[in-house]
């Protein structure tokens, strides 16, 4: 993985409503996460950070969610989410809701979530798209002091990258919000999804490798040609 590790400290935000606009892009990716809440199923889910515990739900078929974060009064449990303290393997699905994007090292944050995440389990991931009018915004701005501006944005292609080192099968992908003053009920241009405001990620952690190494498969084909000469040679001695 290319390093994101970042030196300066990133205070994430307590609420989408401490973003500006942030109201709306919850709104947007709660509708974007909608139809594919009832697809998920198990035992566990965890919701990491206050962001992700904001997200409406509730029709996950996952009944026991849990909310975790460093603080907060919705917290169910309080810990660094880049020490999560849950066994190997024992949560179903996990909702990193713009984590990435407020992580000191989003890699580590991401090894930490597959090393709890069950075989074939579900990872949700949201984030702020470099190519929109935010990305725009960031890099030509004098307001880029404020703390918003200081979130990392990683594009949609590179997640996908980090994710397939990590052998998780991409089931869905979008760059949405392309207005990031305008609610999700305004008019929306299809044709400008790519440079959405916000990007999510809907994948599944894989045991099998997706892509398959040629010489295994190699080693791995049954010898027909052996057992032909078997029975061959056993029909000539008859």
């Amino acid at each position: 993985m290319q390093s994101a590790r970042v030196i300066k400290q990133i205070t994430p935000p307590a609420s989408w409503a401490d973003l500006p606009w942030g109201e709306y892009y919850r709104a947007a990716l709660e509708r974007q996460l909608e139809p594919w809440w009832p697809k998920i199923f198990g035992f566990h889910l965890v919701k990491v950070g206050n962001l992700s515990a904001e997200i409406d739900s509730r029709s996950c078929l996952i009944s026991h969610q849990v909310n975790m974060g460093l603080k907060g009064e919705s917290m169910n449990v309080i810990a660094d989410p880049h020490y999560l303290p849950f066994e190997a393997k024992s949560v179903d699905a996990c909702l990193l809701a713009h984590m990435l994007t407020y992580s000191v090292d989003p890699h580590w944050l991401l090894r930490e979530v597959d090393r709890i995440m069950i075989d074939d389990g579900w990872l949700i991931i949201s984030g702020f798209n470099p190519l929109s009018l935010l990305g725009l915004r960031k890099s030509i701005s004098t307001v880029c002091r404020r703390r918003f501006y200081r979130a990392q944005m990683f594009s949609r292609l590179r997640q996908l990258d980090w994710l397939r080192l990590l052998n998780y099968e991409v089931l869905y992908h979008a760059n949405f919000h392309v207005l990031p003053w305008k609610s999700v009920n305004s008019l929306y241009e299809p044709s400008l999804s790519m440079f959405g405001c916000l990007n999510v990620i809907i994948a599944r952690k894989r045991t099998i490798p997706l892509t398959l190494n040629p010489m295994r498969a190699r080693l791995l084909k049954p010898k027909f040609s052996n057992a032909l000469g078997v029975v061959k040679s056993s029909h000539q001695r008859d």
